[in-house]
């Protein structure tokens, strides 16, 4: 675990390069959101969280629901990295037999707590994880990470309204706001704005920060640990595609992946952005 932002940066450069990678290898999933939330999940696993890539089972660790299951080559980057297993699994995305399905599958990946993909439903599992460490008095918190597109879905409040209900203060949601889904603008398809005083009225302790910048992701993390009584949501404003010139704020890079010629001006892009 490290507080050293420019590390910290370094390891966001690696997961990117690496979710690029699996994607031009599998040749389908989904780049955009997968690299708008590098750095939330680097945060996470390599600052945050208590965890154990060498006993994935521990009792008293943390616990992530990644709600927008297709952005499962950014969870499976940082689990690999964090050593739950090889790295050679990365070629495998997608393919029959591996590990590494096209949405997280809890049975057949380390480190994965729960089965996701369809939306809207995460929140509700991770409220789930929060009241049964509550139950069990283990200082377990469970993160949840949501896409903006997926707070459309109805059963997101039901679950928002439950957690608030029961005082789950140990769950925390953090919102990937990168403004763009499948079809389009959030805001053209269904606005969900505004989205911070959405989850404030739901009782809510909300936080907004820029969701490429480690210094304010780790502060929010940190003030979420000190808040009683109330869950709260981190409202993280990203860009889709982040990283990527030609991928950056383009719907169209929801759910293609990279072509061989595409993969190689990308990487050479993530690659000066490591040396600098």
């Amino acid at each position: 675990m490290t507080k050293d932002v420019k590390k910290l940066q370094s390891i966001a450069t690696e997961v990117r390069v690496n979710i690029l990678k699996m994607l031009a290898e599998s040749g389908s999933g989904h780049p955009g959101g997968s690299l708008s939330a590098a750095e939330i999940l680097t945060s996470l696993y390599f600052s945050k969280m208590r965890h154990d890539p060498k006993n994935p089972e521990w009792e008293e660790r943390d616990k992530f629901v990644l709600s927008k299951g297709h952005g499962a080559p950014v969870l499976y980057t940082v689990l690999g990295l964090s050593g739950y297993f090889s790295t050679d699994h990365f070629g495998t995305l997608r393919k029959m037999g591996s590990i590494l399905k096209g949405h997280p599958n809890s049975t057949t990946t380390p480190g994965v707590e729960v089965c996701t993909g369809s939306l809207g439903q995460g929140l509700s599992q991770a409220n789930g994880l929060a009241k049964a460490a509550k139950l069990d008095k283990r200082n377990t918190r469970v993160y949840v990470l949501l896409g903006d597109g997926e707070l459309q879905e109805g059963q997101v409040w039901e679950a928002a309204m439950t957690a608030r209900h029961y005082n789950l203060d140990n769950i925390c949601a953090i919102i990937d706001n990168n403004g763009l889904q499948i079809d389009g603008p959030v805001v053209e398809i269904m606005n969900i704005d505004p989205i911070k005083e959405k989850w404030g009225a739901f009782g809510w302790h909300t936080i907004e920060v820029d969701g490429h910048n480690f210094d304010e992701i780790l502060s929010a993390l940190d003030e979420a640990d000190n808040i009683g009584d109330k869950p709260t949501a981190i409202i993280a404003r990203t860009v889709k595609g982040k990283g990527v010139s030609f991928m950056e704020g383009k719907v169209e890079y929801h759910g293609v992946a990279p072509t061989a010629e595409e993969l190689e001006v990308a990487l050479k892009e993530l690659e000066a952005v490591s040396t600098n």
